[in-house]
C-alpha cells in the first residue's frame, strides 16, 4: 500500500481532481483522504500487510514493488562485491496501470501471499516478503549495505575455500612428486647397491677360485716335495740307457721290463723308499737281486748288483744303501736294472712311477 510517507520517498505526490481522476505532479489540489477497509486490503506473509488503494497508481506501484522484490528473491540476484546500494526510482506508470497483472499471477509471488498475517501495519516495508523468501531457501536480495556485505563475505569465503582446495591439491601433487622422486632414488640406489654387491660377489668368487687354485698348487708342490723327500733316485750319478717296453730279442719276454741306470761298478745303490726286504740273493739272469716291498704292496727290484748290503726281512728307509752297481747275470755292462711291480703283480714303467712320486730322473 502506498502511504504518504512512501509517496514522499518515491517523489510522487498524487492529487485528485473533483471528477475523481488521479493526476501526478500537481500541488494545487488538496489530498483526498483514503480509509482502507477490510475488502480493500489483502494480507501478505510476514509482519506487514499491503493494503489496496482505490487509486490506480497506488495499486499498480504496490503490485509492481512486491513483484520486483519477490522476483529478486526468487531469482537469487546477488549484488556485486563492495558496490554501494543502488537507489531505485519508480517511473510514471499511469499509462500501463490497467495492463498490469494481479500479484497472485506473478511467478514466485502468488505463493508468498497468504490470508494469514501476523501484523496489521501498512506501508512499503517488505521485510515480511524478504523473511518469507529467506525461510523458503531462495536467494534474498535487499536494498541496503548489509546484504551486500553478507554476499561479499559469502563470495570471499567461497573464493578462500577454492584457493585452499587448490593449494591442497598442489601440496598433494608436490608430495606425490616428492614421494615418486624418493621412490625412484631409492630404487636406483637399491639397483646400484645390488649391482655393486653382485660385482663384489663375482670378484670374491674369482679371488676365492684363484686362492683355491693357488692353494692346490702349493699343496701339490708340498706333496711332491714330501714325496721327493720320501722317494729318491736309486743312483746319485747315472745315465739312462734302456727304457721300459723297448722290444728286443735279448730279453726273454720280448721287451725290456725295467729301466736301466748305467754307472761304474761299485756305485752305491740306494733304497728308493722305506720298506721291507723281501728277496736278497742270486736270481739267475738278474744276477744278484734285492726286492723291497713297500707298505702298499708295491715291489721294487734292484738287479745285476755286484754286491748286496741287506738281508731278507730287514727294514730299510729312503736313501739307505742296499748294494752296489755290477754286471752279474744276463748283462752287457755295469748298470742297475730297476723294475716296479704293482700290488696286483703287474709290471709298470719305473720312470712313470718315480715321476708320480715327485722324483725327477
Amino acid at each position: 500500500m502506498a502511504t504518504p510517507a512512501s509517496r514522499a520517498r518515491s517523489g510522487y505526490e498524487p492529487s485528485y481532481f473533483p471528477d475523481g481522476d488521479q493526476a501526478f505532479g500537481h500541488d494545487e489540489e488538496p489530498w483526498e483522504e483514503w480509509n482502507p477497509t477490510e475488502e480493500s486490503i489483502r494480507p501478505v506473509r510476514g509482519r506487514h500487510r499491503v493494503g489496496k488503494q482505490r487509486g490506480g497508481f497506488a495499486r499498480s506501484s504496490t503490485v509492481l514493488g512486491v513483484g520486483v522484490i519477490a522476483a529478486v528473491g526468487a531469482g537469487g540476484i546477488a549484488t556485486a562485491k563492495d558496490r554501494p546500494p543502488v537507489p531505485i526510482s519508480m517511473p510514471d506508470l499511469s499509462g500501463v496501470t490497467d495492463s498490469l497483472p494481479d500479484a497472485e499471477s506473478l511467478p514466485g509471488v502468488g505463493s508468498l501471499i497468504s490470508d494469514d498475517s501476523g501484523s496489521d501495519d501498512a506501508g512499503d516495508d517488505f521485510s515480511g516478503v524478504t523473511q518469507a523468501t529467506a525461510a523458503s531457501g531462495a536467494p534474498v536480495a535487499q536494498l541496503g549495505g548489509e546484504p551486500q556485505a553478507a554476499s561479499a563475505d559469502a563470495g570471499e569465503a567461497l573464493r578462500t575455500r577454492i584457493m585452499q582446495q587448490a593449494e591442497s591439491k598442489q601440496d598433494e601433487a608436490a608430495a606425490a612428486e616428492q614421494t615418486a622422486a624418493a621412490d625412484a632414488a631409492a630404487k636406483a640406489a637399491a639397483e646400484e647397491a645390488e649391482k655393486q654387491q653382485t660385482e663384489a660377489e663375482r670378484k670374491a668368487a674369482e679371488a676365492k677360485r684363484k686362492a683355491e687354485e693357488e692353494a692346490k698348487r702349493k699343496a701339490e708342490a708340498e706333496r711332491l716335495a714330501k714325496l721327493a723327500r720320501s722317494f729318491a733316485v736309486p743312483l746319485s750319478s747315472y745315465t739312462i740307457t734302456t727304457t721300459y717296453g723297448q722290444a728286443g730279442s735279448m730279453w726273454s719276454s720280448g721287451y725290456h721290463t725295467g729301466l736301466d741306470f748305467a754307472a761304474p761298478t761299485g756305485t752305491p745303490i740306494k733304497s728308493v723308499h722305506t720298506g721291507t726286504v723281501k728277496e736278497a740273493g742270486w736270481s739267475g739272469s738278474y744276477g744278484y737281486r734285492t726286492v723291497v716291498e713297500l707298505e702298499d704292496g708295491t715291489e721294487l727290484a734292484y738287479n745285476h748288483q755286484s754286491s748286496m748290503n741287506v738281508s731278507v726281512g730287514q727294514k730299510v728307509s729312503t736313501g739307505d744303501v742296499i748294494g752296489r752297481v755290477g754286471s752279474t747275470g744276463n748283462s752287457t755292462g755295469p748298470h742297475l736294472h730297476f723294475e716296479v711291480k704293482t700290488p696286483a703283480g703287474d709290471l709298470m714303467d719305473p720312470a712313470a712311477f718315480l715321476r708320480d712320486k715327485g722324483v725327477s730322473i
